[in-house]
Protein backbone atom coordinates (compact mmCIF):
# COMPACT_ATOMS: atom_id res chain seq x y z
CA UNK A 1 0.00 0.00 0.00
CA UNK A 2 1.03 3.46 -1.09
CA UNK A 3 0.20 6.12 1.82
CA UNK A 4 0.67 9.97 1.00
CA UNK A 5 1.96 11.74 4.08
CA UNK A 6 1.27 15.53 4.82
CA UNK A 7 1.63 17.60 7.97
CA UNK A 8 1.52 21.17 9.01
CA UNK A 9 -0.50 22.44 6.18
CA UNK A 10 -1.09 25.92 8.02
CA UNK A 11 -3.82 27.36 6.28
CA UNK A 12 -1.98 27.53 2.91
CA UNK A 13 -3.89 26.57 -0.35
CA UNK A 14 -1.18 26.93 -3.13
CA UNK A 15 1.23 24.69 -1.14
CA UNK A 16 -1.76 21.93 -0.53
CA UNK A 17 -2.98 22.15 -4.46
CA UNK A 18 0.83 21.63 -5.12
CA UNK A 19 1.40 19.12 -3.03
CA UNK A 20 -2.05 17.24 -4.14
CA UNK A 21 -1.35 17.53 -7.50
CA UNK A 22 2.47 16.57 -7.40
CA UNK A 23 1.56 13.31 -5.77
CA UNK A 24 0.85 10.04 -7.43
CA UNK A 25 -1.99 7.68 -7.03
CA UNK A 26 -2.01 6.62 -3.29
CA UNK A 27 -4.28 4.30 -1.21
CA UNK A 28 -4.63 6.34 1.69
CA UNK A 29 -3.56 9.64 3.23
CA UNK A 30 -2.28 10.78 6.60
CA UNK A 31 -1.97 14.08 7.88
CA UNK A 32 -0.04 14.62 11.50
CA UNK A 33 -1.89 17.72 12.05
CA UNK A 34 -2.12 21.85 12.15
CA UNK A 35 -4.03 22.00 9.14
CA UNK A 36 -4.56 25.76 9.77
CA UNK A 37 -3.25 28.73 11.70
CA UNK A 38 -0.65 30.90 9.95
CA UNK A 39 -1.83 31.54 6.42
CA UNK A 40 -5.46 32.60 5.13
CA UNK A 41 -7.00 29.37 3.73
CA UNK A 42 -8.02 27.34 6.85
CA UNK A 43 -11.60 26.13 5.92
CA UNK A 44 -10.52 25.66 1.99
CA UNK A 45 -7.89 23.20 3.78
CA UNK A 46 -10.31 21.66 6.29
CA UNK A 47 -12.51 20.78 3.53
CA UNK A 48 -9.63 19.91 1.18
CA UNK A 49 -8.72 17.23 3.82
CA UNK A 50 -12.40 16.25 4.80
CA UNK A 51 -12.92 15.04 0.91
CA UNK A 52 -10.15 12.75 0.37
CA UNK A 53 -10.91 11.38 4.00
CA UNK A 54 -7.37 12.03 5.05
CA UNK A 55 -6.40 10.47 8.53
CA UNK A 56 -5.66 13.39 10.51
CA UNK A 57 -5.16 13.87 13.93
CA UNK A 58 -4.75 18.04 15.75
CA UNK A 59 -1.93 19.69 16.22
CA UNK A 60 -1.69 22.64 18.70
CA UNK A 61 -2.40 25.60 16.38
CA UNK A 62 -5.85 22.99 15.44
CA UNK A 63 -6.50 22.71 19.12
CA UNK A 64 -5.25 26.68 19.71
CA UNK A 65 -8.13 27.03 17.51
CA UNK A 66 -10.96 24.74 19.38
CA UNK A 67 -9.85 25.78 22.44
CA UNK A 68 -9.50 29.54 21.58
CA UNK A 69 -6.08 29.53 22.93
CA UNK A 70 -2.49 30.71 22.14
CA UNK A 71 -0.39 28.57 24.03
CA UNK A 72 2.11 31.27 24.48
CA UNK A 73 2.14 31.50 20.81
CA UNK A 74 4.07 34.86 19.03
CA UNK A 75 1.85 37.59 18.07
CA UNK A 76 2.17 36.33 14.36
CA UNK A 77 0.93 33.09 15.31
CA UNK A 78 -1.82 34.21 17.60
CA UNK A 79 -2.78 36.30 14.92
CA UNK A 80 -3.30 33.16 12.49
CA UNK A 81 -5.22 31.43 15.20
CA UNK A 82 -7.72 34.35 15.52
CA UNK A 83 -8.03 34.67 11.85
CA UNK A 84 -9.15 31.07 11.89
CA UNK A 85 -11.40 31.14 14.26
CA UNK A 86 -13.51 33.89 12.94
CA UNK A 87 -13.63 32.61 9.69
CA UNK A 88 -14.56 28.88 10.02
CA UNK A 89 -17.98 27.38 9.29
CA UNK A 90 -19.75 25.72 12.15
CA UNK A 91 -19.33 22.34 9.93
CA UNK A 92 -15.49 23.36 9.65
CA UNK A 93 -15.16 23.78 13.61
CA UNK A 94 -16.58 20.90 14.08
CA UNK A 95 -14.52 18.29 12.06
CA UNK A 96 -11.24 20.33 13.64
CA UNK A 97 -12.93 20.00 17.16
CA UNK A 98 -13.26 15.98 16.60
CA UNK A 99 -9.55 15.27 15.91
CA UNK A 100 -8.06 12.83 18.01
CA UNK A 101 -4.48 13.86 19.04
CA UNK A 102 -3.28 10.74 17.94
CA UNK A 103 -4.71 7.65 15.84
CA UNK A 104 -2.75 4.06 14.54
CA UNK A 105 -3.90 2.71 11.44
CA UNK A 106 -2.79 0.52 8.70
CA UNK A 107 0.22 -0.38 10.88
CA UNK A 108 0.69 3.53 10.81
CA UNK A 109 1.01 5.82 14.64
CA UNK A 110 0.04 9.20 13.66
CA UNK A 111 0.92 11.79 16.38
CA UNK A 112 2.00 15.41 15.78
CA UNK A 113 5.19 16.57 17.95
CA UNK A 114 6.24 13.48 20.20
CA UNK A 115 4.56 10.47 21.35
CA UNK A 116 4.52 11.00 24.88
CA UNK A 117 3.74 14.87 24.34
CA UNK A 118 2.18 16.58 21.57
CA UNK A 119 3.77 19.80 21.92
CA UNK A 120 7.52 18.34 21.96
CA UNK A 121 9.48 19.49 19.14
CA UNK A 122 11.21 16.03 18.06
CA UNK A 123 14.24 17.36 15.69
CA UNK A 124 16.53 14.76 13.14
CA UNK A 125 18.94 14.62 15.93
CA UNK A 126 16.39 12.95 18.42
CA UNK A 127 15.23 10.72 16.23
CA UNK A 128 15.52 6.64 17.58
CA UNK A 129 14.34 3.35 17.18
CA UNK A 130 12.68 3.40 20.56
CA UNK A 131 10.44 6.08 19.63
CA UNK A 132 8.62 3.53 17.38
CA UNK A 133 5.60 1.67 19.11
CA UNK A 134 5.48 -2.28 19.33
CA UNK A 135 2.31 -2.28 17.75
CA UNK A 136 2.76 -0.20 14.21
CA UNK A 137 5.50 -0.19 11.84
CA UNK A 138 5.47 3.26 11.35
CA UNK A 139 5.72 6.42 13.30
CA UNK A 140 4.50 9.38 11.61
CA UNK A 141 5.02 12.98 13.30
CA UNK A 142 5.40 16.75 12.19
CA UNK A 143 5.45 20.02 14.93
CA UNK A 144 9.36 20.96 13.73
CA UNK A 145 8.42 21.53 9.69
CA UNK A 146 12.24 19.90 8.96
CA UNK A 147 11.66 16.98 6.23
CA UNK A 148 13.64 13.77 8.04
CA UNK A 149 13.04 10.09 8.25
CA UNK A 150 14.96 7.33 9.45
CA UNK A 151 14.68 3.29 8.35
CA UNK A 152 15.18 0.89 11.45
CA UNK A 153 15.30 -2.74 11.37
CA UNK A 154 11.65 -2.53 13.73
CA UNK A 155 10.08 0.40 11.53
CA UNK A 156 10.08 3.63 10.43
CA UNK A 157 10.06 7.02 11.65
CA UNK A 158 8.76 9.76 9.10
CA UNK A 159 8.46 13.60 9.44
CA UNK A 160 7.20 14.55 5.95
CA UNK A 161 8.26 18.29 6.50
CA UNK A 162 5.49 21.42 6.50
CA UNK A 163 3.40 21.55 3.39
CA UNK A 164 2.47 25.50 4.08
CA UNK A 165 5.05 26.56 5.66
CA UNK A 166 8.59 24.63 5.56
CA UNK A 167 11.66 25.80 7.97
CA UNK A 168 14.49 23.98 6.90
CA UNK A 169 15.50 26.30 4.59
CA UNK A 170 13.88 25.07 1.83
CA UNK A 171 10.87 27.11 0.34
CA UNK A 172 9.26 24.43 -1.60
CA UNK A 173 6.33 22.30 0.01
CA UNK A 174 7.31 19.18 1.45
CA UNK A 175 5.60 15.90 1.98
CA UNK A 176 6.47 11.92 1.77
CA UNK A 177 4.98 8.81 0.29
CA UNK A 178 5.44 5.61 2.69
CA UNK A 179 5.44 1.89 1.24
CA UNK A 180 3.75 -0.28 3.39
CA UNK A 181 4.82 -3.26 1.22
CA UNK A 182 8.67 -3.09 2.14
CA UNK A 183 8.00 -0.22 4.87
CA UNK A 184 10.05 2.28 3.38
CA UNK A 185 9.83 6.20 3.03
CA UNK A 186 10.29 8.68 0.02
CA UNK A 187 10.75 12.52 0.86
CA UNK A 188 9.46 14.87 -1.85
CA UNK A 189 9.45 18.38 -2.87
CA UNK A 190 7.25 20.78 -4.94
CA UNK A 191 7.80 24.31 -5.64
CA UNK A 192 4.58 26.31 -5.47
CA UNK A 193 3.57 29.96 -5.96
CA UNK A 194 5.36 31.83 -2.83
CA UNK A 195 4.04 35.15 -4.19
CA UNK A 196 0.15 34.47 -4.47
CA UNK A 197 0.96 33.84 -0.83
CA UNK A 198 2.46 37.47 -0.23
CA UNK A 199 -0.18 38.91 -1.91
CA UNK A 200 -2.77 37.46 -0.15
CA UNK A 201 -1.61 38.07 3.61
CA UNK A 202 -0.84 41.75 2.20
CA UNK A 203 -4.62 42.16 1.76
CA UNK A 204 -5.57 40.25 4.95
CA UNK A 205 -5.25 41.93 8.31
CA UNK A 206 -2.63 39.19 9.01
CA UNK A 207 1.09 40.38 9.76
CA UNK A 208 2.80 40.49 6.28
CA UNK A 209 5.76 38.43 8.01
CA UNK A 210 3.64 34.98 7.38
CA UNK A 211 3.85 35.30 3.56
CA UNK A 212 7.09 37.03 3.11
CA UNK A 213 8.86 34.42 5.37
CA UNK A 214 7.80 31.40 3.02
CA UNK A 215 10.51 32.73 0.71
CA UNK A 216 13.43 31.59 2.73
CA UNK A 217 11.85 28.10 3.64
CA UNK A 218 11.90 30.03 7.68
Amino acid sequence: MLVGVISDIHGNKPALDAVLDDMPAVDALVCAGDVVGYNPWPGYCIDTLRERDALTIRGNHDRAVVTDTGFGFSSVAGAGVRYARERLTDAQFAWLESLPTERTSHGIRIVHGHPDDPDRYTYPDMFSESLLDAGANALVLGHTHVQHHEEYASGVLVNPGSVGQPRDGDPDAAYALLDTDDWTVEPRRVGYDIERVVRRVEETELPDEIGTRLRKGR
